[in-house]
């Protein structure tokens, strides 16, 4: 992050906690956190200039701070984190995924600062989680996300939650860099990022969104008015280079989550309505999880998924999952060292291509856990968006500390 685009980042922030000054006596602290080494190793050589290695290695360290008085009424959260790359120097990076003062009173809640929040049921895709920013150096599947600073303010009804936003200052998505592995072919060119709204990264966005538990189903709906997470990316130089130039339109969207728990079966659906000054479309991704309990009569679940992901937009889509079906299993174990297992393949139906990924992770004692992750990747369409990964199928390997 540039030191311009910082500034501009926390320019909203003093404002948001300034509210969060409270003054008390009976303070207690905590912290804790995690040390991460990953080793990610390329089963192929570099499909692309300047990626000149197969193999790579980063740590990463994200404490937490902790404090709360006022009976726990009021709480404030401090989570840095800071990654260290061998080859990438986009990847080296720091954010503040959480610096948030939390006020609850006897049914509402203000949360003021930066924080992340989740919004989504499915498990191959979360169309709905619109908040935070994806931090795509971390990992392709758009789960780590940036800190966002928000005012949210949220109400407690008999008829459902109620959550309003307010969103000062816009975080740009981080991108691999020229060196970087797990990129498209003209690597993103994050400082000239352009943006539709006259003060760019200052834009304030707003959200309001319900949820409800209404007997088995688990409902949320909410709308979103304001910068568009996914850039648009356009083509442009960097003095020699062709690069792409990020492109952040202004956006409405509308969603819609539904999760249904009917004894072992988990029924899950998510559909949004975006638009912007260039297109408007419908994406929906919807599915089930079935789980067989206590497995040949051990303490092992085993449960299986299906999801199937479709965009109006088809072909023209800028994202994988056009017109896709995803199978996975996960198998828990419930042992003292929380073993757990989970692979999935994902199919496009319109460009054959696929891609693989097993996760598996295991605690060693009460400090250590260790990972062992894998994406392969295989993509003969060369206007498919997954070919640009061809050569980039991997394992990862991680150990992680708790302290």
């Amino acid at each position: 992050m540039s030191l311009h685009r910082g500034n501009q980042y926390l320019t909203g922030l003093g404002l948001i906690l300034a509210l969060t000054a409270p003054t008390c006596a009976a303070v207690e602290f905590e912290s804790y956190g995690k040390a991460t080494t990953e080793l990610r190793l390329f089963t192929e050589g570099a499909q692309f200039t300047d990626q000149s290695y197969n193999s790579n290695t980063s740590l990463s360290v994200e404490p937490t701070l902790f404090w709360h008085w006022n009976d726990n009424q009021d709480s404030l959260s401090f989570k840095p984190f800071l990654r260290i790359d061998q080859h990438d120097d986009e990847r080296t990076h720091a954010d503040i995924r959480e610096f948030s003062w939390n006020h609850q009173g006897e049914d509402w809640e203000l949360r003021s600062g930066i924080r992340k929040v989740f919004w989504g049921v499915t498990e191959f895709q979360h169309l709905v989680d619109v908040i935070n920013q994806s931090d795509a150096v971390e990992d392709i599947d758009g789960e780590d996300k940036l800190g966002q600073p928000m005012i949210n303010l949220s109400f407690v009804k008999e008829w459902g939650i109620v959550d309003l936003y307010l969103l000062p200052g816009f975080r740009e998505r981080t991108f691999p860099g020229k060196q970087g592995r797990l990129r498209t072919e003209l690597y993103v060119d994050q400082d000239q990022a352009l943006f539709e709204a006259g003060n760019e990264a200052l834009h304030t966005d707003f959200a309001v969104r319900w949820n409800h538990f209404v007997g088995d189903f688990d409902l949320g709906a909410y709308w979103f008015r304001g910068t568009n997470r996914d850039p648009i990316l356009q083509i442009g130089t960097n003095g020699s280079d062709m690069v792409l130039v990020p492109y952040y339109e202004q956006m409405n969207q509308f969603g819609f989550d539904a999760q249904a728990t009917l004894d072992s079966w988990l029924w899950k659906a998510e559909a949004i309505w975006r638009e912007t000054d260039t297109q408007r479309y419908w994406a929906t991704q919807a599915g089930f999880e079935y789980t067989f309990y206590a497995i040949h009569d051990s303490n092992a679940d085993l449960g299986v998924l299906l999801e199937y992901g479709w965009d109006q937009r088809g072909k023209d889509a800028n994202a994988i999952f056009q017109n896709d079906v995803s199978i996975g299993a996960r198998l828990t174990l419930n042992d003292a060292a929380s073993t757990e297992f989970l692979a999935g393949i994902i199919h496009d139906l319109d460009y054959g291509s696929s891609s693989f990924q097993v996760e598996a992770s295991r605690r060693i004692g009460n400090k250590w856990k260790v990972s062992l992750d894998g994406r392969f990747f295989s993509a003969e369409d060369a206007r498919d968006p997954l070919s640009t990964l061809g050569n980039d199928s991997h394992i990862q390997i991680s150990a992680e500390r708790y302290f």
